[in-house]
């Protein structure tokens, strides 16, 4: 336990908050498919979900940072989020769909970013240290997803929304049991946000970013899918989820000791390469289940490693009254922006261009995005980065 700080509360959100993911991200395409939609159709609606990112955190990012009401504005997410999709029992017309998916999301996207800020706070000096939390985050997944993968061999997929409302639930009650914790320098003037996003080093980070998640696309929206054309059974599809995620557990229980041992940049160049490596196995090794194991593992760097150190980065260039909107910005700049793209482009290419295609594009575009970052991102010390000129 590091220090005093809450730690099985903070845990306990994270664990619930991720295990909500677990159900959502792959199996609700399957959800979608069991209604009738096609690629196109399933591909807008997940996207609308990504999209939600794009502005939905940095609103209540805002909110947060004039009102130091970080915990509150989670609270009230995660109720309005609850309430929003009841909707999806009332009616699975696509435009209903399309309405309750954006409000919920609207909410739902709200809270983590702003929980990260709350961690970050606890910690302190400990920052490296937030990846020992997180971890049950991704316990929390590896359970729900491997779970309802084994559901899904004895019942049919139409209980998925009711299991995502009790992690709704869970995730609400459990912010009330978290403390709020304000930065010591919330106060502080630091200046104009535009001052700081005007830097090059945080156009590159922001590019790296939306760019890294862009090639996470097609994964996210028809892996499962994908598999399941493949004749992989539910709970195989569950395991190899679960088994990237269970990948990303043991980077985030070492991660305090390779950020300071590697740096960020070098850990990020890491991460981007072999997430390069992973797209390409998929799309070219579906049906060779070894090669398939080995491409989940690389989950480890592909968001296991990105994610820590981008939490890292986005801490050490927004600083004082500008945390919540860099979290923020982390948010919507990779997972909303370059979520919501990269859903909306494989839905519309999936049919037509087919998955080998789709992952040789998610290869070439994390390819780029190591590019970016080794040209223009220089760790200069522990506590900052720098733009190359």
């Amino acid at each position: 336990m590091i220090k005093s700080i809450p730690y099985w509360r903070i845990s306990a959100f994270y664990l619930f908050y991720f295990a909500s993911l677990g159900a959502f991200v792959p199996y609700w395409s399957l959800y979608l498919q069991s209604l009738d939609f096609d690629a196109r159709a399933i591909g807008e609606l997940m996207a609308i979900v990504m999209a939600t990112k794009i502005v939905a955190p940095y609103v209540w990012g805002w909110i947060a940072d004039h009102t130091g009401r970080g915990m509150q504005i989670i609270r009230l997410a995660g109720i309005c989020a609850f309430i929003a999709f009841t909707g999806v029992l009332l009616n699975s017309a696509y435009w209903w769909l399309m309405i309750v998916m954006f409000l919920f999301s609207f909410f739902w996207n709200a809270q983590l970013p702003q929980f990260e800020v709350n961690t970050i706070n606890h910690l302190e000096q400990d920052s490296h240290r937030y990846s020992t939390i997180r971890l049950w985050g991704s316990l929390g997944f590896v359970l729900s997803v491997a779970g309802i993968g084994i559901l899904l061999e004895q019942h049919d997929i139409s209980f998925l929304p009711k299991i995502l409302l009790l992690f709704f639930f869970l995730i609400v009650t459990s912010s009330f049991l978290v403390p709020a914790k304000n930065s010591g320098r919330h106060l502080q003037k630091s200046g104009e946000i535009i001052s700081v996003l005007k830097q090059p080093v945080v156009l590159a980070v922001m590019a790296v970013c939306f760019l890294a998640q862009l090639s996470h696309g097609a994964y996210y929206t028809f892996f499962s899918i994908y598999l399941q054309a493949h004749d992989y059974s539910s709970t195989t599809i569950g395991g190899l989820w679960a088994l990237g995620v269970c990948a990303e557990i043991i980077v985030f229980v070492f991660m305090y000791k390779l950020l300071p041992k590697f740096g960020a940049r070098n850990l990020l160049l890491a991460a981007l390469a072999l997430s390069a490596l992973r797209w390409y196995l998929i799309g070219h090794f579906v049906d060779e289940l070894a090669i398939l194991l080995f491409a989940q593992t690389l989950h480890a760097a592909s968001f296991g490693l990105y994610h820590a150190v981008s939490i890292e980065l986005f801490h050490r260039l927004f600083r004082g009254s500008h945390q919540g909107r860099g979290q923020a910005l982390y948010s919507s700049i990779s997972f909303g922006a370059g979520g919501a793209m990269g859903s909306y482009i494989s839905g519309r290419l999936w049919d037509e261009g087919g998955a080998t295609l789709i992952f040789n594009l998610s290869a070439i575009i994390a390819f780029i995005a190591l590019f970016i970052a080794w040209r223009f991102i220089v760790e200069s010390s522990k506590d900052q980065v720098a733009s190359s000129k």
